[in-house]
């Protein structure tokens, strides 16, 4: 089978990696932006090209015979890819721009789920003028101000945090109303966490859960990233949360699923992203994402025991409830290497070095190579994922390969250590009063 991967980041050489071991034996070709060494390395051919592109990435995928493709990055979902590659008669393991918009449209995303009557929805309004927004800012007094459209996960400012009071917050909204319309909603207290699943069009295979890190110094300081690394426990849930807190993340998912096909005409294909914030009254739905996160893609593709191959092909015929999903009881920690100074100034075009990383995982994200060398590109450079029994044990394994790694970087070394993973367990039994 000739499978496309459509993305260059370390989500697309995760999501290569795990094809280049499936026992079908398939042959792997990208489309990406930059030459991602790590992706190249494992495919048959590649095409240098913006995954925006679509007419070009179409014409690549049928040069190249593609049966499957597999979309990673949100923007190609916003441009109609799928869709054009599906009118092309090429699969797509990825939803049409008809349901993808439940990412790249958090306005469309948060009216769907009320008038569904969707469970997790936090109180909201959009706004395109000014002075009813500032208003209903004044009225809710602790705030998340939303961008209605994409932002690469850096949009999202809250009160308390990046905003510290309310004058900020009008003055952030106010400044979003110019190009986009503006989701203004409660500010929501507790504990993130990320569950992904696999999905057919009406059945879902759930991965286990991760937490996300978006800071980007230690203690959770500075400002937000595209995710500065992230972990998951052995077994399913995470070491703050309750059995009845996944149960509820996957009811509203798949009622999600259901209301998509329901009001669109057409099934959600690939993988559902549900960002939770796990609150004194449950899981609410900070946001859902239509692919795989990065970078908990990175943690949940290298424990999937069962054959990828053969998870697309049950995506793509709508057979999901027929394959047996397994992950095997292991747990993760990843780690990035980020450009010294991201996000806001980082550094460019900077060698990468990578030396002996042991046990742990390489993932290559926002780099290019020449003359055999690896350089930053001002993006998130390179991750490492450690794999062991325990949280404890990954974090090592993640940790020592990390310092193996040189150039003029910077990265977190309290992801997946006991004492941050302590403080979400106490902050959660504050959050719940007990």
């Amino acid at each position: 089978m000739n499978i496309l991967i459509v993305g260059g980041g370390g989500r697309e050489h995760a999501i290569t990696a795990t094809l280049a071991r499936s026992r079908k034996d398939p042959s792997l070709y990208a489309v990406m932006s930059k030459k991602n060494p790590g992706i190249v390395r494992l495919c048959e051919d590649f095409l240098l090209e913006k995954e925006t592109n679509v007419e070009k990435v179409v014409e690549f995928a049928v040069r190249s015979n593609i049966q499957i493709a597999v979309i990673g990055p949100e923007a190609p979902l916003a441009a109609g890819l799928a869709d054009a590659l599906e009118d092309a008669g090429i699969s797509v393991a990825g939803p049409r721009k008809t349901v993808a918009e439940i990412e790249f449209n958090k306005a469309w995303a948060r009216n769907f789920m009320k008038e569904n009557k969707i469970e997790g929805c936090p109180g909201f309004k959009v706004f395109t003028e000014r002075e009813p927004m500032e208003a209903f800012i004044e009225k809710l007094g602790d705030v998340a101000i939303k961008p209605a459209g994409l932002t690469g996960g850096k949009g999202v400012k809250v009160m308390g945090d990046q905003l510290p009071d309310l004058d900020a917050a009008k003055e952030y909204a106010a400044g979003l109303l110019a190009g986009d319309s503006v989701v203004v909603e409660e500010n929501l207290k507790g504990e993130e966490f990320t569950l992904q699943a696999f999905v057919d069009g009406e059945h879902l295979a759930f991965m286990p859960t991760v937490q996300d890190h978006k800071r980007a110094f230690e203690s959770d300081l500075g400002p937000n990233t595209g995710g500065m690394g992230s972990y998951n426990a052995p077994g399913e849930i995470l070491p703050f949360l309750v059995e009845d807190d996944v149960i509820q993340a996957k009811k509203i998912m798949k009622d999600t699923v259901a209301a998509l096909r329901k009001v669109t005409g057409i099934g959600y294909k690939g993988v559902l992203y549900g960002q939770f914030m796990i609150t004194a009254k449950g899981p609410r739905v900070v946001e859902f994402n239509a692919r795989f996160g990065d970078p908990e893609a990175m943690n949940v593709l290298p424990l999937l025991e069962t054959d990828y191959v053969d998870v697309l092909s049950a995506i793509v015929t709508g057979s999901l409830d027929r394959l047996d999903v397994r992950f095997s009881g292991k747990a993760t920690v990843c780690k990035y290497a980020v450009p010294a100074g991201y996000p806001d100034n980082p550094t460019r075009d900077r060698e990468v070095v990578v030396g002996d990383i042991g046990e742990a995982l390489l993932f290559y994200s926002s780099v290019y190579e020449k003359d055999n060398r690896v350089y930053t590109t001002g993006s998130r450079a390179v991750a490492v994922v450690g794999i062991a029994d325990s949280i404890a044990g990954a974090e090592v394994i993640a940790q020592k390969a990390l310092e193996n790694i040189t150039g003029d970087l910077h990265s977190r070394r309290d992801i997946g250590t006991s004492d941050l993973i302590q403080k979400r367990i106490d902050h959660m039994k504050e959050i719940r009063g007990y």
